[in-house]
């Protein structure tokens, strides 16, 4: 598939996920869900920590003096500092789990630089490396959500996979369905096409275990 029938694809799967309600930035993996693993050692939870943040905690070092090496030391501690809060159960994040690792991070950084005599210049603002690393992390679990709905829709079945590429792939119109696919008019495509896409949300949460 090419990047530009990909792009519109993915446009059309985004109206689709507007439909079904679904919010393709939480669709994954909550942020609950993710402290209550962290809090379990679960193994999932750890390397989803690891893909979605230890990017931005890179650029940030990187981009203040340090290197690969140095984030990878200042993420672990991160880690091992949240790991340990959330031990307690009556421990409340109030915040993006994002934001609460750079702000961890950007302590232990800051503290190292000046035992190395190193923090001669203003460190790169919180709200810049986020900001970077957010449009990254939005775009990969966009493309992520997309994949996923694709999949989904082709485990469909028919009729439903082919009234729903129809109308949102394809751009056909209720009545223009309802003849292909032998409807006796556009209201009955219609009410058809909502009993799919319930299907289809079904299908999406459950076959991917992620939660409504």
């Amino acid at each position: 598939m090419t990047k530009k029938v990909k792009k519109i694809k993915n446009s059309h799967f985004g109206l689709l996920l507007n439909d079904l309600s679904i919010n393709i930035l939480k669709a994954d993996y909550n942020e609950h869900s993710l402290l209550k693993g962290l809090a379990n050692n679960d193994s999932k939870a750890v390397e989803t920590l690891y893909q979605r943040h230890f990017g931005m905690i890179q650029h940030f070092v990187t981009n203040n003096n340090g290197s690969f090496d140095d984030a990878k030391d200042i993420f672990q501690e991160a880690m091992i500092a949240l790991y340990e809060k959330v031990q307690n159960e009556s421990f409340s994040l109030t915040c993006q789990i994002k934001t609460y690792l750079f702000s961890i991070c950007k302590h232990l950084w800051l503290k190292r630089l000046q035992q190395m005599g190193k923090y001669s210049s203003p460190l790169n603002t919180e709200e810049e490396a986020i900001s970077v690393v957010s449009d990254v992390e939005e775009a990969a679990q966009k493309d992520a959500a997309f994949d996923m709905m694709d999949r989904a829709l082709n485990s469909l079945g028919e009729p439903c996979k082919g009234l729903l590429e129809g109308y949102y792939l394809n751009k056909k119109g209720m009545q223009e369905l309802a003849d292909e696919f032998g409807y006796t008019n556009s209201d009955n495509a219609k009410n058809q096409k909502y009993k799919c896409l319930l299907r289809l949300k079904k299908l999406f949460f459950a076959q991917y275990n992620i939660g409504d």
